[in-house]
């Protein structure tokens, strides 16, 4: 392909924004631009690259079979653009850019939201976009650079980075323990309310959990679920049952009094991780990120 052809890296950002998007008009919103020119940077990469990459209809914004193919070139030459500006700037002391992060909503708004706020008045020069999900995400997809995430069910095909050790305890309002009595094992909690949360690809009301040290599974069930973690511990707080959550999410309310831990002896591990893809692990800016974000939670949650 000749020079001239080549596309330009404005034009792949548009593509992949209305990809994220999957909306010209959202997309247009999110680059502060105007629809039409979402459109004609659109049709100058297709005429570019000799090839029709969207379909487009009132309603949605699909790939075909050859923008399939660019979408994971282009948020690869994105990336590799941005760290390479990176490398240049004083990496170490000075890193620059924007940083895409992603993470679960209560975890993401406790605790995320405000370590970037601290981090940014460190490090000015870098810019972030936080996006909290209750569902997996593909990393390289949805073009993040950074997935931080609670629990030990990891990618395989990405990098994955301990931030912390944590656990998942068992926990419950005096007043409901009052009235349902104290469970002495794991299989008790079969003649109790649990409150039970779906979150991400977890099977829902099983709990796979580590009792003097031999793992175990039970299979648990109670007349409130949700999909969202803080209306369980809410609800736990209320006295309606038993729930399984973090030590970092459950710690204040257990100093407190409010919340206390039953079967101390059985938990289940479930870190955090900084999760990332093979192509940014040279990244300064994700470097540096991660290297905050660990001395950050260890002096919060220890």
């Amino acid at each position: 392909m000749k020079r001239e052809q080549l596309p330009q890296p404005e034009d792949l950002r548009v593509f992949l924004t209305v990809l994220r998007k999957q909306s010209f008009v959202a997309a247009a919103a999110e680059l502060g631009q105007s629809p039409a020119y979402v459109s004609k940077r659109i049709k100058i990469l297709e005429d570019t690259l000799k090839a029709k990459l969207l379909h487009r209809s009132t309603r949605q914004v699909t790939l075909t079979e050859d923008g399939e193919k660019i979408q994971h070139w282009a948020s690869q030459v994105l990336g590799d653009l941005s760290d390479m500006a990176g490398e240049l700037s004083q990496t170490r002391t000075s890193p620059k850019g924007l940083l895409r992060v992603c993470s679960t909503f209560g975890f993401g708004r406790i605790h995320i939201a405000p370590a970037l706020s601290l981090l940014s008045r460190q490090y000015p020069q870098m810019e972030f976009h936080l996006e909290l999900f209750d569902r997996p995400v593909d990393i390289i997809r949805d073009e993040f650079d950074l997935e931080i995430r609670v629990g030990d069910d990891l990618p395989d095909q990405y990098i994955s980075t301990k931030l912390l050790d944590n656990r998942r305890i068992l926990c419950a309002a005096p007043r409901y323990l009052q009235r349902k009595g104290i469970p002495e094992s794991l299989d008790d909690l079969r003649n109790h309310d649990c409150l039970v949360i779906k979150e991400r690809s977890n099977p829902f009301g099983i709990w796979h959990m580590q009792c003097d040290g031999k793992p175990q599974t039970i299979r648990v069930d109670g007349p409130m679920s949700s999909n969202f973690g803080e209306i369980v511990a809410q609800w736990a707080l209320d006295g309606h049952g038993i729930m399984l959550r973090s030590t970092w999410e459950v710690q204040k309310h257990l100093k407190e009094g409010e919340l206390v831990q039953v079967l101390p002896n059985c938990f289940q591990m479930a870190s955090i991780w900084g999760v990332y893809p093979m192509r940014r692990s040279h990244s300064a800016k994700l470097k540096v990120c991660l290297d905050f974000l660990e001395q950050h939670f260890r002096e919060i949650m220890i």
